[in-house]
């Protein structure tokens, strides 16, 4: 599986972390080892822009995913199919402020983000209420048994 995390933010990230994390969320939804996938961290200024030019929004966002080949989790009765997965955009600065907001640190939103990210890839939404239900039952099961499996349990 290629993942790639591109650090263009000037925020200080561990983008091992967050490869190793993807790779984690890949695995569990049995997508093929050969699928790639990009996670680009930007500056604020760059996400507002990515933000107004893709979803006609104003101001930065924090998390923005671009599907390529739409490939979806893998039932266990089947084999996974290789491909483009699509790129993730996260953005520090505004993930530092929702992390104050939360009451955790920056880099365990910056894992929420990109599970939350990687999962939209995969076909996952939130914007009708059995859709979020799903969507966010499964990221935060992701990330409490990607920090069990790290010994961190946070």
């Amino acid at each position: 599986m290629t993942i790639e995390v591109n650090n263009e933010s000037g925020f200080e990230v561990d983008e091992k972390t967050l490869s190793d994390l993807a790779r984690f969320v890949l695995d569990h939804q049995r997508i093929h080892p050969l699928a790639e996938l990009a996670v680009l961290l930007v500056d604020t200024e760059t996400m507002e822009q990515l933000h107004v030019q893709w979803m006609d929004e104003p101001g930065p966002t924090d998390v923005l995913s671009f599907p390529m080949d739409e490939l979806r989790p893998t039932p266990d009765d089947a084999e996974p199919e290789p491909g483009l997965l699509g790129d993730v955009v996260l953005c520090p600065d505004v993930a530092a402020t929702q992390a104050k907001a939360a009451g955790h640190s920056t880099e365990d939103e910056l894992q929420l983000l990109t599970t939350h990210g990687i999962l939209h890839l995969l076909g996952y939404d939130h914007a009708e209420p059995e859709e979020e239900k799903e969507m966010f039952g499964l990221q935060k099961q992701l990330l409490t048994d990607w920090r069990s499996a790290r010994g961190g349990g946070r």
